[in-house]
Order: structure tokens, then C-alpha cells, then sequence
């Protein structure tokens, strides 16, 4: 059992923790939809998209600075105060 969440859940997830800003959360989201997606494409097609999300990713520089075990390692640990959305009733 593939235990990734789905590109739908993904999205919904990102939205919940305000995250969909983030460019490289929605390179993830973007690889998601693209595995989900390649079944019905063409091997070719497929080959440049992914060679295009690559060429993206790399243009977003070293941004995992700082964040090696999360992003490296998966050790991802939530901040223990999570802001709220921004303009949603418990904004300050």
C-alpha cells in the first residue's frame, strides 16, 4: 500500500497549515499530480514534464538551508504555535 498522500490531500493539507505560499511545498504538490497524472500520458511527455519540474526546482536555490532533517531526512516537526490563516477570524 502506497502510503503518499494523494495530490487532492496534499493540496488540502498544504491549505489547512497555510503552507500553499511556499514554493517548494507546491513543487511537491506539482510531482504529486504529475505521478498521479503519468499512466495516461505519454512516456515522452512525461519524461519532459518531469525534466521541467526538475529544472524549476533547482531555480529555487538552496532553500533547504537550515531545514536538512526536515527535508532531507523527513523528520519534519510542526512549530508548537501555529499561526492562523491570514484574514481567517483569528488573524490579529
Amino acid at each position: 500500500m502506497d502510503a503518499t498522500p494523494s495530490a487532492t490531500e496534499l493540496a488540502r493539507y498544504l491549505e489547512q497549515r497555510g503552507e500553499l505560499s511556499k514554493p517548494w511545498m507546491l513543487q511537491l504538490l506539482r510531482l504529486t499530480k504529475l505521478k498521479e497524472a503519468r499512466q495516461e500520458m505519454d512516456p515522452q511527455e512525461y519524461l519532459d514534464k518531469l525534466q521541467e519540474a526538475h529544472a524549476d526546482l533547482m531555480r529555487l536555490g538552496e532553500f533547504w538551508k537550515g531545514r536538512e532533517q526536515e527535508v532531507f531526512a523527513g523528520r519534519y516537526q510542526p512549530p508548537t504555535l501555529i499561526e492562523p490563516l491570514p484574514g481567517s477570524p483569528d488573524d490579529r
